[in-house]
């Protein structure tokens, strides 16, 4: 029994997406082979990176770092009670 035009359609389509779930196998497998083992951060640069984002909080708040009271200073509630009738 001859097959029809669609079974032929169906066949190829399906030999085309299995071969593009290869590619896209095989592109992962080399990304996860370039990839550094374990990700490993350098901890000097990690250090580097939370001082430099300390200096922008500093700057965003005008800290100068000293462990003198800043000007501004937050209103703390001493202590809250509920209202009695």
């Amino acid at each position: 029994m001859p097959r029809g035009r669609s079974t032929f359609t169906k066949r190829q389509k399906e030999q085309a997406r299995q071969q593009k779930q290869r590619d896209k196998n095989e592109r992962k497998t080399q990304r996860k082979d370039e990839k550094p083992e374990g990700g490993v951060v350098d901890e000097a640069e990690e250090m580097r990176e939370m001082r430099e984002l300390a200096e922008a909080q500093a700057a965003l708040f005008r800290i100068d770092g000293d462990d003198e009271p800043s000007s501004i200073e937050l209103s703390i509630p001493q202590g809250t009670k509920a209202i009695d009738r």
